[in-house]
């Protein structure tokens, strides 16, 4: 039975390989289709028809970042497919005009994805052309948004070296991706900043929401995921030392951890049920936990700036400076911007004051300094403020005009 083993490195290979194949061969027998429709008369422009836009979301967690573009895109009468890898994609039920979404899973959302016929592909997924997912050779021009206001750097590498442009929050992020192209000989891609339409629209939720209920104090746990990140690197810990404050604790993991780091989380949750004091929090939607809790403890997650930005609260962040040896970043011989933030945000959380936790909420929450912190910080990394889903969507719309010709 070992004979039949293939590491997933050389799985991956194999599958791209074989996708190549039958990609060839596909294109091959559409193009000799179409040349013996021509020859014998028939109309072939309407097997020639490209989609105009095909947004791709591997998770549904994505449709917060989508939902506000989409919504003005399809104003402007051009056909929108939506191409999700959850089931419960929130998208499969979307009523937009000229909108339509469709789920799919594993291999099948790869190929479907490879030999897609589209005049731009929207996605805030990284590793295009990287792993499994590969530029379609029928599809015009690829559009990347991140999905948190912070370095962009700090994808994985080469992440986004193969869209064709990247739509920005803020200036810093633009000389980031041109020193990456010229370190490795990558033509220009189009920069566009357009800010950051889904906190546009959390915090016009935020502003109609009114007053929050009264409620205990209330810490919010929220870390990112991998061996850097916060409740890898402190576990039990930091669990232990937050319930000895008596305040109010909800841990919310990142969604990835409940695959990637299974096992510790089912530990910790096995050890630390949700109880009066402890709640275990997983809303697809993080706008209410993120409102009824007074401080956040993170790590390098773009929760921090979604709490501190939009909510205008203050955070303890984890040493920022982690192993960056995967991700673009290691190509940079500089400090990430979001060290220069987190530390205009709040205050760090170290081995040596761990156990001072409840003095570091008490203070951090009281120090009014924080506040002229998020404002700089806002400026740097949220340009256009409420404007960023119209700036998308007409960016997207006065492209594929180029693209037809118009």
């Amino acid at each position: 039975m070992q004979l039949l083993y293939i590491d997933p490195g050389t799985g991956s290979m194999l599958f791209t390989v074989l996708i190549g194949i039958i990609g060839a061969g596909i294109y091959s027998l559409r193009m000799l289709f179409i040349k013996l429709r021509y020859k014998l008369g028939g109309k072939v422009e309407a097997l020639d028809k490209k989609i105009p836009f095909v947004i791709f979301s591997d998770d549904k967690r994505y449709w917060n970042i989508f939902e506000p573009i989409c919504k003005r895109l399809s104003s402007y009468g051009k056909e929108i497919l939506y191409i999700t890898g959850s089931p419960d994609d929130p998208a499969l039920s979307c009523e937009f005009e000229n909108f339509s979404a469709e789920y799919l899973e594993g291999n099948k959302l790869y190929t479907r994805l490879n030999f897609i016929e589209a005049n731009i592909v929207f996605s805030t997924t990284p590793g295009l052309e990287v792993y499994q997912w590969k530029r379609s050779r029928n599809v015009d021009f690829y559009v990347h948004i991140p999905h948190a206001a912070s370095d962009i750097v700090l994808y994985r590498m080469f992440g986004i070296d193969y869209y064709d442009a990247i739509m920005l929050s803020g200036d810093y992020q633009a000389k980031d991706i041109r020193d990456l192209e010229k370190m490795r000989n990558l033509p220009e891609k189009e920069l566009i900043k357009v800010g950051i339409p889904y906190m546009d629209e959390m915090a016009k939720r935020f502003e109609n929401h009114g007053s929050v209920i009264e409620h205990p104090r209330t810490v919010l746990l929220a870390p990112s995921w991998g061996p850097s990140a916060l409740l890898k690197v402190y576990g039990e810990k930091i669990i232990e030392v937050l319930l000895k404050t008596g305040y109010h604790i909800i841990i919310r993991p990142h969604p990835q951890s409940f695959t990637s780091e299974k096992e510790m989380i089912d530990e910790l949750m096995k050890k630390y049920p949700d109880s009066e004091q402890l709640e275990w929090n997983r809303d697809t939607d993080n706008f209410e936990v993120l409102l009824k809790s007074d401080i956040l403890i993170s790590d390098f997650s773009g929760v921090i700036f979604d709490f501190s930005l939009v909510y205008d609260k203050p955070v303890i962040y984890t040493d920022p400076k982690f192993d960056v040896s995967v991700y673009d970043a290691w190509w940079l011989d500089r400090e990430l911007w979001t060290v220069s933030a987190l530390e205009r945000l709040g205050t760090q959380l170290t081995d040596e004051n761990i156990e001072n936790l409840k003095e570091l909420i008490d203070n951090c929450i009281g120090d009014s300094s924080f506040a002229d912190g998020r404002r700089s910080v806002k400026e740097e990394t949220w340009a256009y403020c409420g404007e960023g889903a119209d700036r998308a969507a007409e960016y997207l719309i006065k492209k594929y005009e180029a693209l037809e010709g118009k």
